[in-house]
């Protein structure tokens, strides 16, 4: 009987990575710790109407084709970024190209010589944007979602930025002709263009995963957490759950990286990834009269005298998140957890948020105040990258160390990556397993075959004589 595959996680990478083993012929286990599949995934709507997302999550309609769940996706017409920088608000990326003191700051940096590769992201930031602009919104954004200084990132933060500006200039210029929000710095996998837009799943971000859940009928076992990863001679062998030890033919993870070690059993391989970190973060909802309280979808906020970084309303983009003539802003807050801000009260959290927001866009905004949304707080968001452990880093974007053992997802990969590179960069790791467990099948018929020669030289050779007794 084959053995099969185990992958722990039910979200989007767990499950295109059981449904892609399943359409190659390779059995597959998916377990997952939860009641409900799809991770962060996932989103719920209120009594009064407002719909909420567990964090920022963006769909293109190649990736909703992808899973199979095109016809249920509503098109986003609009998507855009602003920043607020001295009490103004700047579009991004071309509204602060226009301040003169930045373009001239970029400028200046583009024609200094630098020696060698940069050794820090701060370095890098201002490098590529100059020190106006690292100082003024990059530097502080970094920072805020980091829980780091930017000195003592590696400058790899730098892929979590966007696409060049003659890029950006091209795929603007597409949204306003098709009027649809056109994907711009959204994947790296594959290319962006025309066709690549924001799309939105009725009934949330969840639905997006049905039809890939319907592929694996009997496969998923919620409940079930996987406590231990059993490993043999470099090579992965069993997994176990609620006491059972179940043999596997291999492992595909999408657990935080820092949980691996304490997971694995039988190595020391993957020891040096506890050290790395991931920036817990707290979602708050505030509920709103009206609509375009923001410049636009998004505002990135690098006064550091707030408590959030980012502000996103959602309905200027996806009106039917909200009841006509209301919306609903998300505040994003970096935090560590049992810190002063995750130790508070979603009443004081909701106060910081609109004494904050009050500051910035005026205090009218009090007598439109709905009420908060409800607060959501996670320990795990965003992987940093901290130049303590780049070149760990480095080696595990390559392989995990152990045979058998894969890792994907954003958690999974340690990677700054968004829902669309999770899809495609799955199926790519699902590739490398196909390609393993061919590989284990040929040794091990070749040794079954070697066996047999042997066993068949055996039968053939005259039998020893037997010792003389008594």
């Amino acid at each position: 009987m084959v053995k099969p595959v185990a992958v722990l996680g039910a979200g989007l990478a767990g499950l295109t990575a059981a449904a892609d083993l399943r359409r190659r012929g390779i059995p597959a286990i998916v377990f997952e710790a939860g009641r409900a599949v799809g991770g962060m995934a996932a989103s719920f709507r209120d009594e009064e109407g407002f719909s909420y997302d567990y964090g920022a999550h963006f769909v293109s309609n190649r990736l909703a084709k992808a899973l199979g769940a095109e016809d249920i996706c509503r098109t986003v017409k609009h998507y855009g970024e602003a920043v607020m920088l001295g009490g103004r608000s700047r579009s991004h990326p071309f509204g602060l190209l226009a301040e003169p003191k930045l373009i001239a700051s970029a400028v200046k940096s583009r024609l200094r010589r630098h020696d060698g590769p940069a050794r820090n992201a701060e370095d890098w930031m201002r490098r590529s944007y100059g020190d106006a602009m690292a100082e003024a919104v990059t530097m502080p954004l970094v920072e805020a979602w980091s829980g780091a200084p930017a000195g003592d990132l590696s400058p790899a933060v730098g892929e979590k930025f966007g696409a060049g500006i003659l890029k950006s200039l091209y795929l603007t210029a597409a949204a306003k002709v098709t009027g649809r929000a056109v994907c711009n710095g959204y994947t790296r996998a594959m290319p962006e263009g025309p066709g690549v837009y924001h799309v939105y799943p009725e009934g949330g971000l969840s639905k997006l995963l049905e039809p890939t859940l319907q592929k694996l009928d009997g496969a998923v076992r919620l409940e079930s957490p996987v406590e231990r990863i059993v490993v043999e001679r470099g090579r992965v062998c069993a997994v176990r759950s609620g006491g059972e030890e179940i043999p596997v033919s291999a492992v595909v993870s999408t657990a935080p990286v820092h949980v691996l070690p304490r997971l694995v059993e039988g190595t020391d391989a993957l020891d040096g990834l506890a050290a790395f970190r991931y920036r817990p973060m707290i979602f708050v909802n505030l509920r709103f009269a009206g609509r375009h309280i923001l410049p636009d979808t998004m505002a990135w906020v690098p006064d550091r005298r707030h408590p959030f970084f980012r502000i996103t309303e959602a309905p200027i983009s996806m009106p039917w998140l909200a009841p006509e003539g209301k919306t609903l802003l998300t505040f994003d807050i970096g935090c560590e957890v049992g810190d002063a801000n995750w130790a508070s009260s979603d009443e004081a959290l909701a106060k910081a948020c609109l004494d904050g927001l009050c500051e910035i866009f005026g205090p009218s905004l009090r007598d439109r105040y709905l009420g908060a949304g409800g607060t959501i707080r996670t320990p795990v968001s965003y992987p940093v990258y901290l130049n303590a452990y780049e070149e760990e880093r480095r080696r595990f974007a390559l392989a995990t160390g152990v045979k058998g053992l894969w890792s994907v997802g954003r958690n999974g990969e340690f990677a700054h990556i968004l829902m669309e590179d999770v899809y495609w960069r799955t199926l790519s790791r699902m590739e490398e397993v196909a390609a393993y467990l061919d590989g284990e099948r040929y040794e091990s018929e070749r040794w079954r075959g070697s066996l047999s020669t042997m066993s068949g030289r055996a039968r053939s050779a005259p039998l020893p004589a037997l010792a003389p007794t008594g």
